[in-house]
């Protein structure tokens, strides 16, 4: 396990390959640690030097009180990137990793070679949604809103499928630090990137599951709409987490994506 003071917080991440390898830098969803990309990362690892970390108030990293601003996260992935030396990356972000993503080629355009947008958008919900979400967090924990959201990130048949892997995925959400949820949620609520993303000019790839509850295909197709330079993929039979449950498909768009773009 590798922990780095960024911003006065510590953030726990995962660096591995060689640094004469091309850089994909992953950022992961609300309610979920860097564990998500295990399936993506061990088809991709042979080829490039991954980066992978646990956004503040997530899995291992220090959960600050909330609430937290996207521009809190968006300067927590820049400062990682500076501590293990990265530029030029491939950032791949998920749902909020994705606002992180855009967040971050906007405000530190060297960083960022490409983006890969995962079942996400420029805006995500509207503040009705997040700050209901903020008071069950506050009353009844995590915990109360779990099954619902398991169902907007799985689908039927993994959900019916796949029960022992849906309960650790459960664990995963449940034992987010509320701070870090509830703060996230706030991030979310407050942000919308319409404008900063409309003038982004690196090539951008923006991929969701067809069976997306939380931010369907329409939804992630208009972020593709609103980017000057990206391509827009449907991945049949996933979720809101492609990652997990189609990850050998996500990672051959990524690697065709990364090749097309001239970083391999």
């Amino acid at each position: 396990m590798s922990f780095a003071a960024i911003n006065d917080i510590v953030l726990h991440y995962e660096d591995v390959g060689s640094a004469g390898l091309p850089t994909i830098a992953f950022s992961n969803s609300l309610g979920t640690d860097f564990r998500i990309w295990d399936g993506v990362a061990r088809i991709l690892k042979p080829e490039f030097r991954l980066v992978r970390y646990d956004k503040r108030g997530h899995g291992l990293s220090e959960a600050p009180a909330a609430p937290y601003a996207m521009d809190d996260h968006v300067a927590d992935l820049a400062g990682l990137l500076d501590h293990v030396g990265v530029e030029d990356a491939l950032v791949v972000g998920l749902s909020v990793g994705g606002m992180i993503a855009q967040g971050l080629a906007a405000a530190r355009p060297e960083l960022a070679r490409a983006l890969v947008l995962c079942d996400t958008a420029q805006r995500i919900g509207d503040a009705a949604l997040w700050d209901g979400r903020i008071a069950a967090v506050a009353k009844g924990g995590i915990a109360s809103l779990a099954e619902g959201i398991l169902e907007r990130w799985f689908p039927d048949e993994y959900r019916s499928g796949q029960p022992v892997d849906l309960a650790g995925y459960r664990n995963m959400l449940t034992r987010t630090p509320a701070d870090g949820y509830a703060g996230t949620c706030a991030a979310i609520r407050d942000t919308d990137l319409t404008e900063t993303t409309r003038q982004l000019g690196l090539p951008a790839l923006c991929v969701v599951g067809d069976q997306d509850g939380a931010t369907p295909p329409d939804v992630v197709r208009s972020l593709a709409e609103l980017l000057p330079d990206s391509r827009f993929q449907v991945i049949e039979g996933a979720g809101h987490l492609p990652c997990i449950d189609r990850p050998r498909v996500l990672a051959g768009l990524i690697r065709r994506f990364a090749k097309e773009i001239g970083l391999v």
